[in-house]
């Protein structure tokens, strides 16, 4: 089966995860907050605002060693919230809080991430069209399905992680094992996720017809690649067909 999209007539559908099908960026920053704020007593929203950035924006370069081995999952989210801190001037210790903090922000973070309000109609409409659809994302796959499940989005069972092909995005070989497991082929299956540069870029260099995701507007000069602004746009007026 097919069906009709913004970007032609698509066999299959891969999605990133994190900001694309969830709110993680609200998650985290909501559950910061929580766990931050008696030991930022007095910050403004400005500040909160800023201190939730340096975590998910200013910081990713402690999640791509993580990616590399260099470091564990709680590793990485433990220097990236002492890097926050740190930029107001307050020291998270070693040893016990510091475990006490990375566990809290785990406990919170998992129980606020939920699914943004156009997944589940896209949904709907590949699994009326007979379109099979699944998740390639840059974190491992038993964290991703219990953060997909989580969300209310059991029914995507087809999810492939880094530890799945032993590759991160952009690799190839990390978005052609979806298409493998969808059963489609590169230029009939849509991958579409919020990073311009893994979701957009690299997924069209491994074939895939690959769509940025821009919730925010961000304007990128220069950027001359399939973008969207919610999911919604993914799907074209004209019926799927056989």
């Amino acid at each position: 089966m097919a069906i009709a999209t913004s970007f032609g007539t698509i066999r299959g559908v891969l999605f990133d995860i994190d900001d694309t099908l969830v709110d993680l960026e609200y998650a985290m920053t909501t559950a910061l907050r929580d766990v931050s704020e008696h030991l930022l007593p007095g910050l403004d929203q400005a500040g909160w605002v800023k201190f939730g950035r340096i975590f998910t924006h200013e910081t990713t370069h402690f999640y791509d060693r993580y990616l590399a081995g260099e470091l564990t999952f709680n590793e990485q989210r433990l220097l990236r919230g002492r890097a926050a801190l740190g930029h107001f001037g307050v020291e998270l210790e070693d040893g016990e809080e510091s475990q006490a903090w990375v566990a809290e922000y785990h406990k919170r973070q998992t129980a606020y991430v939920r699914a943004f309000n156009d997944v589940e109609e896209v949904l709907d409409a590949l699994d009326a069209a007979g379109v099979p659809y699944g998740a390639v994302s840059n974190n491992v796959h038993d964290y991703q399905r219990a953060k997909l499940d989580g969300a209310g989005l059991e029914r995507i069972r087809i999810l492939v992680g880094t530890d799945t092909v032993g590759v991160a995005k952009p690799d190839p070989a990390i978005y052609r094992e979806g298409v493998r497991l969808l059963g489609t082929t590169p230029g009939e299956t849509l991958y579409v996720g919020d990073n311009r540069l893994l979701d957009a870029d690299g997924a069209t260099a491994a074939g895939l017809v690959g769509v940025w995701l821009n919730r925010v507007g961000e304007e990128v000069a220069g950027f001359s690649g399939r973008q969207v602004d919610s999911l919604r746009q993914l799907l074209a007026k004209a019926p799927a067909t056989t």
